[in-house]
């Protein structure tokens, strides 16, 4: 097996303490995030979207302020006139950027903060994103949102507001990298290679799941990273089936541990790597080795098909195929386009199609995870292995140097 094929150098600026910002063209990639935002706007023929999701914010406008805690407490929302400003809603302090137009404090309406005047606040929000939309609008009454309580539909619709998807419209924008998008992922994915090696030189017997994950959240703040989306490391008899998160579960000598990152890093970006160690001082075994050297076969025979131009079909139908003892524990999907979080596409497997599947075509500068685990159904033990990898014309580059086990591969 030719184990270094991917691992090629890469231009990256490099990740310290100091303020790795000024290394890359913040305005530049601000400023083609949201036209990539504008374009798919105009083609949708909406007058606008409106934005409460962190992530979606993010991108369009270079913004965050408590990216998880707005993720379920809705004080932080974005309208964006598909010909018009972009103005920011906002109930705390936030630090302004070159993609905002204006700022305004948050109109709240859930619950918690609202009670039994919720009704109230929401039309008086509605009324406020009607007007935005009369202002800005030109006549047009389609407004694109990502995310949206019932309750603020029924606000709009008042209004004679007409809705499409604004989470179709983002996952479209977010789907092709810029230079400067890339080069912020990359030290990202740097700084959860360091996460991992510090794992890895700490794996022993006796430590918990819970702390050896803990090395890698460590990593992720000290580097100027922001939050871990799950998880997700096993150990021994819990790395089967997959999706099983972290625990107190103590780490022994011959377990198999298993992670996925899934860290959104220094500058929101994400840095999706999974890899899969052995804890000595045991030795692997013979049926360790098969599960290691299955998983790291699919995802290097799975990266070496990405070509641009090539449909999601076409490379779902040439995915390397598991043996049949494997199937049926197979991982939901074969690749994912990845940025600010996991993204649009999701390519599935060939006997998923029918199901599941949805055509397109991969393009230059788009951002894909290759994925793998392999685990007998009803096994003791599963290895799942993750590679990210940036499209270019000539092939594909790998974002992680972060080495594979050459003890578990046969």
């Amino acid at each position: 097996m030719k184990r270094d094929k991917f691992h090629i150098a890469r231009k990256m600026p490099q990740t310290t303490l100091t303020d790795t910002e000024a290394t890359i063209d913040m305005a530049r990639l601000r400023a083609y995030r949201l036209s990539r935002v504008r374009e798919q706007l105009e083609r949708m023929e909406v007058a606008g979207c409106l934005l409460y999701d962190p992530i979606n914010i993010r991108y369009a406008t270079g913004t965050r302020n408590m990216s998880v805690y707005t993720m379920h407490a809705a004080e932080r929302y974005v309208f964006i006139a598909t010909g018009g400003p972009v103005i920011l809603f906002d109930s705390y302090p936030v630090q302004a950027t070159d993609s905002v137009d204006e700022h305004r404090p948050a109109q709240t309406w859930y619950y918690e903060v609202t009670g039994d005047g919720t009704f109230a606040a929401c039309q008086n929000w509605g009324d406020e994103i009607a007007d935005l939309m009369n202002i800005h609008g030109g006549g047009n009454n389609r407004l694109a949102i990502d995310r949206l309580a019932a309750l603020g539909f029924e606000s709009l619709k008042r209004h004679g507001m007409e809705f499409c998807d604004g989470g179709e419209a983002m996952e479209r924008a977010r789907v092709i990298k810029s230079p400067e998008e890339i080069a912020c992922m990359s030290v990202a994915v740097n700084a959860c290679d360091v996460g991992m090696a510090r794992m890895r030189e700490a794996l022993r017997p006796g430590i918990t799941e819970n702390y050896l994950w803990s090395l890698l959240v460590q990593a992720n703040i000290e580097l100027g990273g922001e939050w871990m989306e799950t998880r997700l490391l096993a150990s021994g008899g819990r790395t089967n089936p997959w999706y099983q998160e972290c625990s107190d579960k103590i780490i022994r000598s011959g377990d198999l541990v298993a992670f996925d990152s899934d860290m959104i890093g220094p500058f929101g970006y994400c840095a999706d790597i999974s890899r899969t160690f052995h804890c000595g001082p045991a030795r692997p075994t013979p049926g360790q080795k098969e599960l290691y050297s299955l998983a790291y076969e699919q995802v290097h025979h799975n990266m070496d098909l990405i070509k641009p131009g090539m449909t999601f079909r076409e490379l779902s139908e040439a995915s390397w195929q598991a043996p049949d003892a494997y199937i049926g524990n197979r991982y939901v999907c074969t690749y994912h386009g990845v940025g600010l979080a996991d993204e649009y596409p999701d390519i599935v497997h060939p006997l998923d199609w029918e199901a599941y599947g949805h055509d397109g075509v991969i393009e230059e500068n788009m951002v894909l995870c290759v994925e793998s685990y392999i685990g007998l159904q009803g096994g003791t033990e599963g290895v799942k292995l993750e590679e990210q990898v940036v499209v270019y014309a000539d092939g594909i580059q790998t974002l992680s140097t972060f080495p594979f086990e050459d003890e578990l591969l046969q």
